[in-house]
């Protein structure tokens, strides 16, 4: 059976996904969600807008992040869901750029997502979701 693990950090989350949380980001807030065979992993966080596509870029996405311009009709993360660190889903949302960074990864990561949702005039929010 599934089940969260305690004391999951931001940190820990971050070196799973093998990626370097910003030193400008705020609100961080992961969880891993341990599998019987994969493991969740989901890491959310806010930017300035002006950082947004240096932190995108630093992961090498496989293709540029495409623009989603609707909410879709369901999530489709429903195993890992960000409502579990008290977000709303990105697929849920309008205007969100997204795509996956890489499939397989290197070391134990299967796969890694991003998706990127405007918070306010100046913030958006960085959402990272990966298999392990």
């Amino acid at each position: 059976m599934s089940h969260w693990v305690d004391g999951a950090t931001v940190a820990s989350v971050a070196k799973t996904l093998q990626v370097q949380l910003p030193a400008a980001a705020t609100e961080a807030k992961a969880a891993h969600l341990e599998g019987l065979q994969d493991d969740g992993l989901i890491m959310a966080f806010v930017l300035p807008k002006d950082e947004v596509d240096e932190f995108v870029a630093q992961l090498k996405p496989e293709r540029p992040l495409g623009l989603r311009e609707q909410p879709l009709a369901r999530s489709t993360n429903p195993s890992t869901p960000f409502s579990h660190l008290g977000l709303p889903e990105p697929d849920l949302l309008a205007r969100v750029r997204e795509g996956q960074v890489c499939a397989p990864c290197e070391d134990n990561l299967n796969w890694l997502k991003v998706a990127v949702a405007q918070v306010d005039d100046r913030t958006s929010r960085v959402y990272l979701s990966g298999v392990d």
